[in-house]
């Protein structure tokens, strides 16, 4: 763990949710949309998406947009179902973490999320886990849904250390996109980079007596 650290920023999808794109990219291919990871992806998205992840378009501009966008006619249950389909489970370990930090550090959660999307992952907390939703284990939780802005923009970062009183070099963001930790990076916050395999269980809040 690095030192000097007094509050925590943790990313959701791919840090403490378990997500994968290529559920939702092959079941949108399946519905006829061939080039939907050239509309959404880890990296980059277009402007529906964008627009849908700062609040700026409603569940049902969404799914008139998916419609419109798609080869063949579809229902709104089908496109819901495509899209929810890359969000997987909340392993116990991890929210047994978040629950031990908090007797050390300030804890904030900063996510690009959507208000369709965020129904979903609370209803899978409560139903595997019994909690009602993931801002129970944090200080703050920003949805970028909520707030209107979204990562990688430095606003997001400063709106939180300003929020919150925090200063950069007291503060550690993990987060599992590489564009995401550039402009954290860029702001003097400390960072980890949770690359493709690692967990923070496995690899950065590893047991004491582990090796």
């Amino acid at each position: 763990m690095i030192t000097g650290i007094r509050h925590i920023i943790f990313d959701l999808g791919g840090v403490l949710l378990n997500i994968d794109y290529n559920i939702t990219e092959q079941a949108f291919i399946n519905l006829g949309i061939p080039d939907f990871a050239e509309r959404y992806s880890q990296l980059r998205q277009t402007d529906i998406f964008d627009r849908l992840e700062t609040g700026r378009m409603t569940r049902n501009e969404f799914v008139t947009a998916m419609q419109a966008i798609a080869q063949t006619p579809l229902t709104e249950q089908q496109i819901l179902t495509a899209w929810n389909a890359m969000l997987l489970d909340f392993p116990l370990r991890r929210l047994q973490i978040l629950q031990q930090l908090r007797n050390h550090y300030d804890l904030f959660l900063l996510s690009n999320t959507n208000a369709i999307h965020e129904e979903v992952f609370n209803n899978t907390l409560m139903s595997s886990h019994g909690i009602p939703n993931i801002g129970v284990f944090f200080d703050k939780a920003y949805m970028s849904h909520r707030i209107g802005l979204r990562k990688p923009m430095p606003e997001v970062f400063q709106y939180v250390l300003n929020d919150n009183g925090l200063l950069p070099e007291h503060t550690l963001f993990i987060d599992d996109s590489p564009q995401h930790i550039a402009a954290a990076d860029a702001l003097g916050i400390r960072t980890i980079y949770l690359e493709k395999g690692m967990t923070i269980e496995d690899n950065i809040f590893k047991p004491r007596n582990s090796a």
